[in-house]
């Protein structure tokens, strides 16, 4: 595990800046900047995805035979560290960094085949159908059923939660095929097609204003068997495999370029008179933020040159998943702080992009408050930090 640059590394670095600088239209930059969701729209984040396929970086961290870039694990983070700092569109994960590495750990032949090409290609846009009312976190308690009827499934139930189901025309879905043995028994993990017949969307309008989740309803859905991953009643196997990329996935560039905005305003702008920069209960706060940060950093590392060795995250994507969403929500805080009542303005209009709405003061404190309250959710979304801490206590302490 490297932890500096070396002459290759650094020579990358530099082609990456300048592909930014290149390639990256003013339009989609402020779309970036403006986004206060886990992910951009798709009127955003696919075109960048179609321009970073077309020079074949659109999956870092898919292996080259699938179509990655054969990246090592550096590469992979100083990629992720610039995009953030440029600010550019996040792509949505559920094709990319999840339902694509479980294709093919589990996937047959025909559906590598035909999905892995579309989901770099941003052809298919997915979403995820795993909670249900009464079942987040809980996951094995899930309750919708698909009865094989067939070469089918007819599915009935509901997801909630459904990030983006609005946008997608496929969804990975975990189902319940069988009610006996034990609750992580009887699940089967299917891809399905969003307008199939019997699909319903309702939409889930957040605290901050925004609609980014969906419950989507299920009326006699009628799903193909070849669109199962692994085999009936073992999808809890390929459920575990994807929530270990959905907590481990990732990096902390963007907790790294949000606070260093953080700490800018902190030392050109007054509040009530003086710096933020001067204030020590401040910087204090700042400093102990950053301090978490390094360690999420160094973890995220040994993580990295565990999957470049033909590892998988493991229980460390739950001392990650933790570690990143609280550390967010506490520079998310130092945010607030640092815009003062500007914080407190609701701005929708001003803050979409290609708006000709004015702001109300400085145009960089429009998305705190939303980031603030979209963000609460992030403890609580891929499995809550409760249950997490109940995975590593498991699994790395042996308790």
């Amino acid at each position: 595990m490297k932890l500096t640059l070396d002459d290759k590394h650094i020579e990358f670095r530099d082609e990456v800046r300048t592909f930014l600088k290149e390639k990256l239209p003013p339009e989609l930059a402020e779309a970036g900047r403006l986004n206060s969701s886990s992910f951009s729209e798709p009127q955003h984040n696919l075109p960048w995805q179609k321009i970073l396929h077309e020079k074949g970086w659109a999956a870092p961290h898919w292996p080259k035979e699938y179509g990655g870039t054969g990246w090592d694990e550096m590469q992979r983070y100083i990629f992720s560290s610039e995009c953030a700092r440029a600010g550019t569109p996040t792509l949505s994960p559920m094709g990319l960094q999840m339902v694509g590495p479980c294709i093919m750990g589990y996937g047959t032949q025909e559906q590598k085949d035909y999905y892995l090409p579309r989901i770099l290609a941003g052809e298919d846009y997915w979403c995820q159908g795993y909670s249900e009312p009464g079942s987040g976190s809980d996951l094995a308690s899930l309750q919708m059923r698909a009865v094989s009827d067939g070469d089918d499934y007819i599915l009935n139930g509901s997801k909630i939660w459904t990030t983006q189901a609005h946008h997608a025309n496929k969804m990975f879905c975990l189902v319940r095929t069988s009610n006996e043995g034990k609750p992580q028994t009887g699940i089967t993990f299917l891809l399905l097609d969003m307008t199939t017949p019997g699909i319903r969307v309702e939409p889930i309008i957040t605290i901050a204003g925004e609609h980014e989740v969906n419950q989507v309803f299920f009326d006699d859905v009628r799903v193909p068997k070849s669109g199962r991953v692994g085999e009936e009643n073992d999808g809890w196997t390929v459920a575990k495999y994807l929530l270990e990329f959905e907590r481990g996935g990732g990096s902390s560039a963007g907790l790294e370029a949000a606070l260093e905005r953080v700490k800018a305003v902190a030392h050109a702008e007054p509040a009530n008179g003086r710096r933020l920069a001067d204030d020590p209960a401040f910087m204090r706060k700042f400093a102990e933020t950053q301090i978490t940060l390094e360690s999420i950093v160094i973890t995220e590392k040994r993580v990295t040159a565990a999957l470049a060795a033909g590892g998988n995250p493991g229980p460390a994507s739950s001392m990650l998943k933790t570690a990143r969403t609280e550390t967010l929500q506490k520079i998310d805080e130092l945010a607030i702080e640092a815009a003062g009542y500007y914080g407190g303005v609701e701005q929708m209009a001003a803050r979409q992009p290609g708006s000709n709405v004015d702001a109300i003061g400085p145009a960089h404190h429009m998305t705190a408050m939303p980031k603030y309250l979209n963000n609460r959710a992030a403890s609580i979304y891929g499995g809550s930090n409760e249950v997490q801490r109940n995975v590593m206590a498991k699994l790395i302490l042996g308790l």
